[in-house]
């Protein structure tokens, strides 16, 4: 049967934490740190796995941080290729501050990459045979063209297999520009591309529907974070709701719901189908401390509640 194939440009070590309250000029005494392989497509893979799928996680990893990321990988069963690279592959910081609640989030920028090291991974794509579908998720760290995305969309169209994007900012665009087959902007990114600083609501399936009659996309799932996603075809709009649950991180949520898209659309559920379950996906997610990722039977048991909506 065809594969699953996930590409991640620019994978990040998450490093989780929490402090009893954020204070500045003090020294903050931290739990015990959990470290997690992270980036788009790698924990897309990530949650494939969670939710009883396979995929193969393509990415590119460097220097001791990269050894250690592709451990984490290992350590979770989860199949991959690497393609090395000469700078270290980054670390970033999520703290919970317990006094408060709330959570902080450290991103950092990312290696640069050289032409040589992303060409490696366009190789190895289109040498591969038999992948049914391709993911490409994430940003970009520096030295990564912003087409890229649009290359991998022209490689996939070769080989007939589904390209599934998200991305952000003229990744977005020059992938739309090339044509993908499932695209999953959240609101700011499709206000982005329409060129507004906002969208309202009754604007969010216009804007969806110019991308879609321009021939660059074949479905749109626009998530909207706890109000669930909007689902858009060239005949057809559907708006998910998920129930209302205890929010306690939406770190991952996005790659939890596109891991529910693509893994459902994989085993032949109908395209409503899998973003119903791709919205139980992400909602479960959010349900789980730090970058936890969603878990099975809270996304089974949240698929079943929308489905009777």
């Amino acid at each position: 049967m065809p594969s699953i194939v996930t590409i991640t440009f620019n994978p990040a070590i998450d490093k989780s934490t929490s402090v009893a309250a954020m204070v500045p000029e003090k020294k903050m005494r931290c739990t015990s740190p959990c470290f997690e392989p992270g980036g788009g497509g790698v924990n897309v893979a990530r949650a494939i796995h969670k939710l009883g799928g396979q995929a193969t996680a393509v990415y590119l990893a460097g220097g001791y941080t990269g050894l250690f990321y592709q451990q984490l990988l290992e350590k979770e069963n989860i199949p991959s290729k690497v393609i090395t690279i000469q700078q270290h592959t980054r670390e970033n910081l999520i703290v919970l501050d317990e006094s408060s609640n709330q959570q902080y989030r450290f991103t950092m920028p990312g290696p640069t990459v050289e032409e040589k090291e992303w060409q490696q991974l366009l190789q190895w794509l289109e040498q591969s045979n038999d992948i049914g579908y391709i993911v490409a998720s994430g940003g970009l760290p520096n030295g990564v063209p912003n087409d890229i995305f649009g290359r991998i969309a022209a490689i996939a169209k070769k080989k007939n297999s589904r390209l599934i994007i998200d991305t952000s900012g003229e990744a977005f665009r020059q992938a739309l520009q090339e044509g993908v087959f499932l695209a999953k902007p959240n609101l700011g990114e499709l206000s982005d591309w329409a060129g507004k600083e906002a969208l309202h609501m009754d604007e969010v399936n216009t804007v969806a529907q110019e991308i879609i009659s321009r021939g660059q996309c074949e479905v749109l799932v626009i998530s909207m974070g706890a109000a669930g996603a909007m689902m858009v075809t060239k005949n057809f709009t559907k708006t998910i709701v998920p129930p209302v649950v205890k929010r306690k991180s939406t770190v991952g949520a996005g790659d939890s719901m596109v891991a529910g898209i693509v893994l459902s659309l994989f085993n032949q559920k109908t395209l409503v189908e899998a973003v119903q379950y791709g919205v139980a996906c992400g909602t479960a997610a959010t349900m789980n401390m730090g970058t936890a990722l969603c878990k099975k039977e809270d996304a089974d048991h949240l698929y079943a509640y929308i489905q009777q909506q």
